[in-house]
């Protein structure tokens, strides 16, 4: 019993410490959302976390067991040090400082970034004929969603902005 009481403590610590840097992506999306969005149950969720040019990404993947499923990545800042920007800089950099007019990228076929409407600040859609993702930017803030398992690009695009839309009253004020 002693060892399950220092494990629990050594958890509540390390959520704690998780939870001031970024949210829990897993937490962000209740079962009966997915349910609703998607038209099935989760089985799997996999949180993982990462750190790319200065964010950090929280990051999950809920698995239904078929096709369909949801990614979810919310990007923070991490701690000021050499390299670090804001992820509002990073959406600067990333969908503004792009010419006007370009299309395809030669070695992904993404296509350039779309303006989509009505979630978030600022919402922009990218991907290919077979896969894309939602970027929505909230304050200092940006979550990235794509809903696997849906053919048709403006049934996930559509899909994609019920789960912003969703999430995006549930993450932290910044």
């Amino acid at each position: 019993m002693g060892t399950t009481v220092v494990v629990g403590v050594w958890l509540m610590f390390a959520q704690a410490a998780a939870g001031a840097r970024t949210s829990n992506a897993c937490a962000l999306l209740s079962a009966g959302d997915v349910q609703k969005i998607v038209g099935a149950a989760i089985v799997e969720s996999r949180p993982s976390a990462a750190e790319s040019r200065g964010l950090l990404l929280d990051q999950c993947y809920l698995s239904t067991g078929s096709p369909r499923s949801i990614s979810i990545a919310v990007a923070a800042p991490v701690a000021k040090r050499g390299g670090s920007i804001s992820p509002r800089q990073f959406w600067r950099d990333r969908f503004h400082a792009r010419s006007a007019g370009e299309g395809e990228t030669a070695e992904s076929g993404e296509t350039g970034a779309r303006p989509v409407r009505g979630v978030g600040d600022e919402a922009f859609w990218s991907g290919t004929p077979v896969a894309g993702a939602l970027y929505v930017l909230r304050g200092d803030t940006f979550v990235r969603v794509s809903v696997g398992g849906i053919a048709d690009e403006r049934q996930r695009i559509e899909r994609s902005r019920e789960v912003a839309a969703a999430i995006l009253p549930r993450l932290p004020k910044r």
